[in-house]
Order: structure tokens, then sequence, then C-alpha cells
């Protein structure tokens, strides 16, 4: 009789055992699957904020590019000369609104018409201003946005000082050097550049391609014909003189 308890008792035991280790299991299956739920639902949200600081990033180019006339962040920066007691210059960046420099701190600085002409420079490029010791300014572009040509009409103001390009029923102002340079007439067929994205005022001329009661020859923009400049796409005040 004892014998048969014992029997019984420990076949209780078994049973118990076997469904404690059945609910543990269970248990632990139901958290993995939350932990991966969760997991899941982290890594969705990730996803979704990179998106939106893509997004965000995009939208800030555009707005540099399309509204230069505002001020920008801090981009400016001083630096010295290795020889500090001898040469004291000083560095700027800023953009180019199609005719200045605007820095960071939003003043104007001015930017020689030939060599914005030469280097065909549109509104929202990126340049570095050097101020040396002497006073002088040096320009180097850093930063040329993407571009896309248009052909339009050459346009001139009634005072005869000014010109603009007439794209469909769009104008942009464009350089009186770059006009002067191809001696280019109201009427005249042209080729300017403008920001591939966003709206411009100004545009660069590319070419000049003269009318039809005029020459057909077409100039390109050489070097000789305007101030020699260095090589590195940048210009000094001093060889303007």
């Amino acid at each position: 009789m004892v014998s048969q308890k014992t029997q019984n008792n420990e076949e209780t035991n078994i049973s118990e055992n076997t469904n404690l280790k059945d609910e543990s299991a269970s248990n632990t299956g139901a958290d993995n699957e939350i932990s991966a739920k969760a997991a899941s639902a982290k890594l969705a949200l990730a996803m979704e904020l990179v998106t939106q600081a893509e997004n965000m990033l995009v939208q800030a180019r555009q707005l540099i590019q399309t509204t230069v006339s505002l001020p920008l962040p801090k981009i400016t920066r001083t630096i010295e000369s290795a020889d500090a007691g001898i040469d004291d210059s000083r560095t700027i960046e800023g953009v180019f609104d199609g005719q200045q420099m605007i820095g960071p701190d939003g003043k104007h600085y001015s930017v020689p018409a030939n060599y914005a002409s030469k280097s065909k420079l549109i509104e929202g490029d990126l340049l570095k201003l050097t101020i040396t010791a002497k006073g002088a300014f040096v320009y180097k572009q850093i930063g040329p946005i993407a571009r896309r040509r248009l052909r339009g009409v050459l346009m001139r103001n009634q005072a005869g000082h000014e010109y603009s390009v007439k794209v469909h029923d769009r104008l942009y102002r464009v350089l009186t050097a770059s006009v002067t340079y191809f001696k280019g007439h109201e009427g005249d067929e042209v080729i300017i550049l403008v920001p591939e994205n966003g709206e411009s005022k100004w545009a660069a001329v590319e070419n000049i391609m003269k009318s039809a009661d005029q020459s057909n020859e077409t100039r390109s923009l050489e070097p000789e014909a305007m101030p020699s400049f260095p090589s590195n796409n940048s210009v000094s005040s001093d060889d303007l003189i």
C-alpha cells in the first residue's frame, strides 16, 4: 500500500515538473516575440528619422541656393599664416548673389566683374575671400553649384547701362562686363547659366550669338581678353590695377 502511494506521488511530481517546464518555455517564447516586435518598431522609427533628416538636408541646401540674400550660418573662419608675425591674412567664406559675395555676417563684399564673368559665377556659388595684411582681396571659387543652360534674347534697359536676358516670359539680369566682352547688342541670342534647382535673379553669360542683321561670329570667353588670373580660379585685387 505504501509503495503504491509513493509511486503515485512520484508520478504527480513528474507531471507538475513537466507542466512547469512547458509553462516556462511558453513564457520564454512570448518574451522573445515581444522583444522582436519592440526591435522591429525601434528600427522602423530609426528609418523614419533618417528619412526626415535627409529631407531636411535637401530643403536646407535648396534654401541656401535660393535665398542667398539672407544671412547665412557662421561658415567664416580666420586662418593665420604660418609666419603670423609677418602675414596676418584673414579668410572669409560666403555666397555669390549674382554681383557680390555675402558673408556669414550679412556683409556684402565686392567681387570684380571681370572675375565673375570669366569664372561664370552664378547665384549660390561658394567663394573664399582672403584679405591679406596689405589689404588686398583674393577671391577663389570653392563650391560651384549644379548648373543648367538656357537660351534667350539679350535685352537692354532704357538707361542703356544694364542688361538682362529674356527667356520666355522671364528676365535674368547679367553682368555688363560679360555683354561688353562679347560685344553683345540688344536682340542677340544668348546662352546663359542658372542654378539647376531653385529660382535666381541673375545668370552667367556663357556665349552670345549675333542676331541676323549683325555678324554671325560667336566668341568664346578666352583668358587673354580678360586680365590674367591665376590658374586656380582665384583673383586678387592687385591683378585688376
